[in-house]
């Protein structure tokens, strides 16, 4: 289970953060399909141990022997046994902190991999309630806590306690007076971590939360500068990203002054245990209980505690700090694998309704031709994997309200149906919803009332059969993964074929700029490789989807980035790429609606028009107003 989620400043509702009982779990799981390898890495540190414990008593014989007065060569044995110890110990606890590593390298990958996972399919408005601060400082500076802990301390860690262990029980093999003398230590050393342990848990918490605000605070300045400037708030934005920063150090101060208050009582500790083992073998030599070897060797093995004891308790200190990670790292993955109920309405948004069949959604990608083509044009010959498009392709919204938290509604009981192979446009000023009520068609975000049946089932990556997902979103910001332009492409459709590439980029008119490139399609894109404008960064995503042969495309804006000196070429090319499936396009330029089937205008969160541009532009209504504002200084472009 999870903590209820947490509010930071101005209302923001944190991504919830996992009870210790859960992270516990969390860990079992991740650890459980390599016991094996953990079992053994143990087994061969223990065997290290015990090799290395032979060296105090080694020590202690020679001190007899030279004590006794006993010749020279009897030092010979002892020593070459050292020797011998040392070597042993040296390859054994190599072997043994290499499986360890390697359990902790694994157990990190396949955490990492989950979170990135779980992250991707967590709801957008729940995101959106949380700030990209948070998400931010999870991946970013806990994951970063959770892999110093597991690369450092956790080897460590496991040496350490075995030699706690093991060096106590051979302390009882020699006296167990000498073990009832370190114990006085112990007392101490309990106190020690009980008083740090209460105190670490919560401050690396706060401290986690208070980073997350500040990253919040300099992402919302840093992205939104140019409003920042516009309305003359620099001063706030600076003032109030100087208070996250203070409480960020604040709490790093408490922090370091709890480290430095945890040492300075495990001095105290190793004082009092020293001070009564020496004490105990000065009585139990006087009284002839014991020999001088033997009273050195505990002493010794006393003194070599000192190390495995501190860093042990030490290592709280990271093992604290990573928990608190682990902890927000499982709270995602939780909240991901149980989604938020949806208030209102009883079945899932995006799901058929009770006693329909499943969602469509699943033709068959099979086909050699696709459907509705352009009249009197026949489909391009060079688009891969063409489909045909059928009535289950049609998408139906009913009653679709969404609120981004109280008393922000955006869309309003919407309801929306979309014909086999028909291309709607959604137009309507800034902020009336059409973004939201795209993404929530795509199903990458979940109505707060109402149903979407159709090809996206609940889900952006719901297979379509052999033809891949049956709903692909384009947005306006794209982004180009770092990679080759074949790898970038391929992240659509992984078995396509240089072929394939190439097809699809010819089908969205960007074949001859990717033949042009240094390396063609082998060619390093994104960051660090060769940069793509916006315009073909577009196309690429177009390129994609058309690889991908959803049932189902929906465009958000996705010409709006290219300047006015591409958007026609663009729109060409998203026109292309659309050519035979079923698309929903929210149009940032009103000639995207002349070429749709139908268009539909939103104002405030409600459909108020809906209709072809030809009548919709001769209605004189909201359509016809957007219109004639948008082509007054343009010659009128033709349907």
């Amino acid at each position: 289970m999870t903590t209820p989620p947490h509010t930071a400043d101005e209302g923001a509702e944190l991504l919830p953060v996992a009870t210790a009982a859960r992270t516990r779990a969390a860990l079992r799981t991740l650890v459980r399909p390599d016991r094996g390898l953990a079992l053994t890495g143990i087994g061969v540190l223990v065997a290290a141990t015990v090799v290395g414990l032979l060296v105090q008593p080694l020590l202690g014989r020679i001190v007899d022997v030279v004590a006794d007065g006993r010749p020279a060569g009897d030092l010979t044995l002892p020593v070459v046994l050292l020797i011998a110890v040392a070597a042993v110990q040296g390859v054994t606890t190599t072997l043994g902190l290499t499986r360890v590593a390697r359990l902790g390298e694994t157990v990190l990958a396949r955490l990492r991999e989950q979170f990135v996972e779980r992250a991707l399919n967590l709801p957008a408005d729940r995101l959106e309630r949380a700030g990209s601060g948070d998400l931010t400082a999870r991946v970013t500076g806990d994951v970063a806590r959770v892999t110093e802990a597991v690369r450092s301390a956790l080897p460590e860690m496991a040496r350490s306690v075995l030699a706690i262990g093991l060096t106590l029980g051979a302390l009882a093999l020699l006296d167990v007076r000498f073990l009832l003398a370190a114990l006085l230590a112990v007392p101490v050393q309990l106190l020690t971590a009980r008083w740090y342990v209460r105190r670490a848990v919560t401050l690396y918490a706060d401290q986690r939360v208070a980073n997350g605000a500040q990253q919040q605070q300099l992402l919302e300045t840093i992205g939104g500068a140019v409003t920042v400037r516009g309305h003359r708030l620099e001063e706030r934005h600076t003032e109030r990203g100087a208070d996250r920063s203070r409480k960020a150090v604040d709490l790093t101060m408490r922090s370091v002054n709890l480290v430095l208050g945890f040492y300075g009582r495990l001095h105290i500790a190793e004082y009092i245990g020293l001070a009564a083992v020496l004490i105990a073998g000065f009585w139990l030599v006087r009284d002839g209980a014991v020999s001088i070897g033997t009273a050195t060797a505990a002493a010794l093995y006393f003194h070599s505690l000192f190390g495995p004891v501190n860093a042990a308790l030490v290592l709280l200190d990271d093992a604290q700090s990573a928990a608190a990670g682990l902890a927000r790292l499982v709270g995602v993955t939780d909240l991901a694998e149980q989604p938020e109920p949806k208030p209102g309405k009883p079945e899932a948004a995006g799901r058929p309704e009770p006693g329909k069949p499943e969602a469509a959604g699943k033709p068959d990608a099979g086909k050699a031709t696709r459907g509705k083509a352009m009249p009197g044009k026949a489909a391009p010959a060079s688009v891969p994997r063409q489909r045909v498009a059928s009535p289950e392709a049609a998408v139906s919204v009913h009653a679709v309200s969404h609120a981004y938290g109280p008393g922000r509604p955006v869309l309003h009981e919407v309801s929306l149906t979309l014909a086999p192979g028909e291309h709607v446009a959604l137009v309507g000023a800034s902020g009336a919803g059409k973004s939201t009520l795209a993404r929530i068609v795509a199903g990458v975000q979940q109505p707060t009332a109402g149903t979407v049946t159709g090809p996206t089932a609940g889900t952006v990556t719901a297979p379509a059969g052999p033809g891949g997902p049956s709903v692909v979103l384009v947005t306006q910001e794209v982004h180009v993964f770092t990679g080759t332009l074949a790898d970038d492409l391929r992240l659509a459709r992984p078995d396509a074929t240089d072929d394939d590439l190439r097809a699809a980029l010819a089908t969205v008119d960007a074949l001859d700029w990717a033949a042009a490139l240094p390396d063609g399609l082998a060619t390093v894109v994104g960051e660090g490789g060769h940069r793509l404008d916006a315009a073909r960064a577009q196309q690429l995503a177009l390129a994609r989807l058309v690889l991908a042969d959803p049932a189902l495309a929906v465009l958000d804006e996705a010409t709006a980035e290219a300047g006015s000196a591409g958007a026609r070429a663009l729109e060409r090319s998203a026109g292309a790429a659309l050519t035979g499936r079923t698309a929903l396009v929210v149009a940032h330029r009103l000639t995207q609606a002349v070429a749709a089937d139908r268009v539909v205008v939103l104002e405030a969160g409600r459909v108020v028009e809906s209709g072809p541009h030809e009548m919709l532009r001769d209605a004189d209504g909201p359509y016809a107003a957007l219109w004639r504002a948008w082509s007054g200084s343009r010659a009128a472009p033709h349907p």
